[in-house]
């Protein structure tokens, strides 16, 4: 009796699984992948393509205010003249270079160093890296605020204890000489902890044996470091050197606060510059070209490095 009713089931569900299912079912299924990331294409392109594609618009057309309205006028040649004839753009492309290449190597200094002293801790390593990571907590505006009032000329903290030792006050912000190396300073200690974080994982996971073995064959620390620990931190290096060569680019908040690009333009950087083109001088489309200008050289600079470790890798 139970075989009859089991035959009778799978008679009946037969016809039922052995259907085909319809060609719109079908279709969705084999694009469902597809359409699961449609909204998140869909808002990539209105907040990113299309932000790009009006500053491309932006960049060869003057933009002129008149009872309130907007005057595009297609103007490509005299954006082109402007950026040949800006004056001040050589220097703030200096001091871009110098501000980058100074800061970001002393972070990744300090950041290696810092990491494998933490590293070696047995007691405490977690507070120590809690207050490793303080600086990066703390924003930008409050850091500015914070520096601008330790390097005051009259009552800073600096300048105070320069005094103490029989030192003469230093004009930290008001003086060409100093200016960009007091933001530099600033930069250093605001993001050292970034690339110990990177470091610091990085460091966590080197394997043991590697050390131990070439201990037991009377390799010195420093042929240990420079032959073993270095290369098996390449990666973890070349991710924050990256990432800090770019944000470092983009340096804002700090130096408008602390200078505002001055003394002249001794700390002009290139963010600033386009701040100052676009709101003080309102000349949108210049400031459009140079964006699109900045936009082209970190991309320059993330092929070339990544051609690099590609090569690198390689060989």
């Amino acid at each position: 009796m139970a075989t009859t009713l089991n035959s009778a089931v799978e008679t009946a569900r037969g016809p039922v699984a052995s259907r085909a299912p319809s060609p719109v079912r079908a279709w969705l299924g084999h694009t469902f992948a597809w359409w699961s990331y449609a909204p998140a294409v869909v808002l990539m392109a209105v907040l990113t393509l299309y932000p790009i594609v009006n500053l491309a618009v932006m960049s060869v057309s003057t933009i002129d205010f008149a009872e309130g309205e907007a005057v595009w006028s297609f103007t490509p040649w005299r954006n082109i003249d402007l950026l040949l004839s800006d004056g001040v753009l050589r220097d703030t492309l200096v001091n871009t270079f110098i501000f980058v290449v100074a800061s970001v190597a002393a972070e990744t200094v300090l950041g290696l160093a810092l990491a494998l002293l933490v590293a070696k801790l047995v007691l405490s390593k977690g507070m120590a890296r809690t207050l490793m990571i303080l600086p990066i907590l703390v924003p930008p505006v409050a850091i500015g605020s914070m520096w601008k009032l330790m390097y005051n000329y009259d009552f800073g903290i600096l300048n105070q204890i320069a005094m103490a030792l029989g030192l003469p006050p230093a004009n930290w912000l008001g003086s060409t000489d100093l200016a960009l190396f007091s933001v530099i300073l600033v930069d250093i200690w605001h993001w050292t902890p970034f690339v110990f974080l990177i470091l610091f994982a990085a460091v966590e996971g080197l394997p043991v044996d590697v050390f131990e073995a070439a201990r037991i064959d009377g390799a010195s620390g420093w042929k240990i470091f420079w032959h073993i620990t270095l290369p098996l931190l390449a990666p973890a290096l070349a991710v924050a050197v990256i990432f800090r060569g770019i944000l470092a680019f983009k340096a804002f908040d700090e130096v408008y606060l602390l200078t505002s690009g001055g003394p002249g333009t001794s700390t002009e950087l290139i963010s600033l510059h386009i701040y100052k083109v676009f709101f003080e001088q309102n000349q949108l489309g210049y400031g459009a070209l140079l964006s699109l200008a900045v936009i082209a050289a970190i991309v320059a600079c993330l092929l070339v490095s990544r051609r690099a470790r590609l090569g690198r890798a390689a060989s």
